[in-house]
């Protein structure tokens, strides 16, 4: 299953209005993985002050010091399980935070089309900013990735994967070096513990499914005023887009 060496710890960094937690939902629902959901979101609000829906929930729940987020995330598995999947939003490993411990954990990185995201995110925020896309961010941390580890960590565009869910996965498994199940295309419907206490503003749809919504080609309409956010954020997800996993 995984390496001699101990547990696979897979932190996934997505950008918000993605396909995140349906993928969160796949990895949980194998018997051999824990999960955790947005463990730096707590940190993410305490030192930005920015008000998101249920923001002193997600104080009060979470753990406001980056320091020992990165202690457990990199520390004993939850249950003793072979795989920790960690799900992350990017724009929550703020500047300030150390990156030393990120070179024990492995990493993949999860893109959508920087439009659709936007147009997403604005249904649940009346306003955006570029960093709010999270995909800079995304960019950066990749690079830094690659450069400290030598090699390009696998990448998977959620379009692409929601046209061959299961290739994906299997393509995705084979690269981590753990075996696919297909308990990872089907998962009851409904909340799960594991889940953020800020999942009734945001997984409304996902709480309603049983697997991965099927591919529905679309063309985001972006507002006029926001088009210089997809300006911005563009090169950064064009570059990830050609490392994608095939």
């Amino acid at each position: 299953m995984t390496g001699a060496v101990g547990p696979l710890r897979l932190a996934v960094w997505s950008g918000p209005r993605n396909i995140s937690t349906a993928m969160m939902r796949a990895w949980e629902n194998r018997a051999d993985c824990a999960v955790v959901d947005e463990p730096l979101y707590a940190h993410y609000l305490a030192h930005t002050g920015l008000e998101h829906p249920g923001r002193e929930q997600v104080i009060a729940a979470g753990e406001t010091d980056w320091r020992k987020v990165a202690a457990y995330l990199t520390g004993p598995v939850p249950d003793g399980k072979p795989i920790f999947y960690q799900k992350h939003m990017t724009h929550h490993l703020l500047p300030h935070v150390g990156r030393a411990w990120l070179g024990e954990l492995t990493h993949v990185f999860l893109i959508r089309d920087p439009r659709a995201v936007l147009v997403s995110y604005l249904k649940t925020r009346r306003d955006a900013t570029a960093e709010d896309l999270g995909s800079l961010q995304q960019l950066e941390i990749f690079q830094y990735l690659r450069q400290h580890t030598g090699r390009a960590p696998p990448v998977i565009d959620a379009d692409e994967f929601l046209k061959s869910p299961e290739a994906q996965l299997r393509s995705l498994c084979a690269e981590l070096g753990v075996d696919f199940t297909p308990r990872m295309l089907k998962w009851p419907p409904g909340p799960r513990g594991s889940d953020g206490v800020w999942a009734p503003y945001w997984y409304e749809r996902v709480l309603r499914s049983s697997g991965f919504e099927p591919y529905e080609p679309r063309k985001p309409e972006v507002p006029p005023e926001h088009e210089p956010i997809v300006r911005a954020v563009w090169p950064s997800y064009e570059t990830l887009f050609a490392q994608r996993l095939r």
